[in-house]
């Protein structure tokens, strides 16, 4: 600022002198004059313009916490722990210079930064894994870390950068301590300092009292992926929504793993449940009635203004722009959209990639709202009540009350209507997707066909289930006293079996209410007899939700559940 101030005035002075020296003007003259001691200003004011200037140096570096004779944390389950330092390298500086101006001839700027290597220790004894991660507060992807984790074992060696460092042969392997190893950690984004590091840490129940065989990690060998809904919860593709230029919005990576959600769920069930062989993959499509004549059980969407970008949902033989819209209250859907067909595929591979066997389940979600107007079979009210649970799916009529359809040539028509007129040949496999081109409606076989279509697509699957929890549909009774659902169940059995082949196990995922037999008045029945009895049902599948707390456990002479696995022999339930 001095130097254009001081040149201007000197211009003017020099021009109230007139004539010339050397051929210059003495405006030209007081001009310069006037620049040369603006610009002796302005660097004493300023910096020293061409000067070299240094940016980011540093005299010392600060640890996180570290010192003799702190504690070792001794903790079970999963906990947040910050750790101390148990060993850091001598920080490393690293400097870029550059220059300002035209041809590099201007100011000379050194920009430093550091980095460093170290050891935080976590926990006494041996851990499953080191899950989140965050560094001052704020969480970071452990994959923008060079880390490595010993998990406490008695038998683990020292790390190799430790032993680069200080020599090998003169390094711990901090054997029973679990800890991490953080190499050449740029200090850039924390001020240049070691930021305060925490880690998620899970550890299983462990020690002399603690029998094998009653450790959570070893014992669970199969689990189910739940809920089953959201358009691209089950993608390894990472999928978002373009709302306009620079609006993009990511649908299916949420966690700072940089991974897509499944994938990075499918790590933590592989770290958290190593003995974990099997997984349950449900998919759902939307049921709108309870009324089993009624029903229609269809794929659906959240919105369908934006597609996927990476992967267009399909599903059901439809794209975004023909599905109708998930049910919604306040302005949201009450559930995510169906999955799409493409992603089920992923999904598929990617667990079974991992050594992991797949069970399919097929899925029915009630979506029904209040005020919904559709008369409920069961207690005659004008509405339904709000997502009701599938296995209430019965006649017009519910049994028991007047003009019910039990016991009645209408159940069967009422049950060939739910199930509908779809047959395998109205399916083909297309490159990521299903199409359909049989009768355009929207029931229960087109359902099961089409998924067991995409898992043979998708190289196939170890068990199938053909559904599940239909306790009042399957009991619903025709004039003969037979049960037209279970007639349907078994011919969908033999139709998914030529579908996916003798090596996958087919079943039928009964309520624990509906497995076995009921009575009504003088009569004992067993509904599902005859499909477990079946050539292409391979095992009893039983759905029960138990509690894992019971206030009889307290009490003494009182056991736990038991859980039973019922498989049949020579074809016999």
């Amino acid at each position: 600022m001095a130097t254009l101030l001081l040149s201007a005035a000197g211009a003017a002075l020099g021009a109230g002198f007139g004539g010339t020296i050397l051929g210059l003007s003495g405006a030209v003259i007081g001009r310069a004059i006037g620049a040369t001691a603006g610009r002796l200003i302005d660097q004493r004011i300023l910096g020293g313009g061409s000067e070299a200037v240094e940016v980011g140096r540093i005299d010392r570096l600060r640890l996180m916490g570290a010192g003799e004779g702190q504690p070792i944390a001794k903790t079970w389950g999963r906990v947040r722990l910050a750790g101390h330092v148990i060993w850091a390298s001598q920080f490393e500086e690293h400097s870029e210079t550059r220059r300002g101006g035209k041809g590099g001839g201007g100011q000379s700027v050194t920009q430093y930064s550091y980095t460093v290597s170290l050891a935080i220790g976590l926990c006494e004894g041996e851990i499953l894994k080191v899950g989140r991660i965050w560094a001052d507060g704020s969480e970071i992807a452990p994959g923008s870390l060079a880390l490595r984790v010993y998990h406490g074992r008695e038998d683990q060696l020292p790390d190799p950068k430790i032993e680069a460092v200080e020599g090998a042969g003169t390094v711990p392997g901090f054997r029973g301590l679990a800890y991490v190893v953080i190499e050449d950690l740029d200090l850039t984004p924390y001020g240049n300092r070691v930021p305060q590091f925490s880690f998620e840490v899970v550890r299983n129940a462990q020690g002399p009292g603690v029998a094998p065989e009653r450790v959570l990690s070893d014992v669970i060998h199969a689990v189910a992926m739940i809920p089953g809904t959201g358009e691209y919860s089950l993608a390894t593709t990472p999928v978002h929504l373009s709302y306009g230029p620079g609006e993009n919005v990511a649908v299916n990576s949420n966690a700072p793993s940089g991974l897509t959600d499944f994938s990075t769920s499918l790590n933590q069930l592989g770290d958290e449940l190593p003995g974990c062989g099997s997984v349950s993959l449900v998919v759902s499509w939307f049921g709108s009635d309870l009324r089993c004549g009624d029903c229609k059980i269809q794929p659906k969407v959240e919105q369908s203004a934006f597609d996927g970008v990476g992967m267009s949902w399909r599903a059901g033989g439809i794209t975004r722009s023909q599905a109708a819209h998930v049910a919604q209250r306040d302005g949201s859907p009450v559930y995510g959209g169906t999955p799409a067909d493409a992603a089920v595929i992923e999904a598929i591979r990617a667990i079974r990639a991992r050594g992991q066997e797949v069970m399919f389940y097929p899925f029915i979600l009630m979506e029904q709202q209040s005020d919904n107007g559709l008369p409920d079979p069961w207690s005659g009210a004008a509405d339904q009540p709000v997502m009701p649970w599938r296995g209430r799916i019965t006649g017009s009529v519910a049994p028991g009350r007047a003009g019910t359809s039990d016991r009645t040539a209408l159940a069967d028509a009422e049950v060939a209507a739910f199930f509908g007129s779809a047959n395998p040949a109205d399916f083909t496999p297309a490159a990521d997707h299903v199409l359909y081109t049989g009768p355009q409606e929207w029931r229960y076989r087109r359902f099961i066909l089409h998924y067991a279509h995409l898992c043979a697509q998708a190289g196939g699957v170890e068990a199938f289930c053909i559904g599940s929890e239909m306790r009042s549909l399957t009991q619903l009774r025709n004039a003969e006293d037979a049960f037209p659902a279970v007639a349907q169940l078994i011919r969908l059995a033999g139709e998914v079996r030529a579908i996916l082949g003798p090596d996958t196990k087919i079943s039928y995922a009964a309520d624990w209410t509906e497995y076995g037999s009921y009575a009504v008045g003088d009569n004992l029945y067993f509904p599902l007899d005859d499909l477990w009895a079946h050539e292409a049902v391979d095992f009893i599948g039983i759905d029960n939700s138990v509690s894992l707390t019971c206030p009889r456990f307290t009490q003494p002479n009182h056991g736990v559940y038991p859980i039973v696995t019922m498989t049949k022999s020579s074809n016999h339930a």
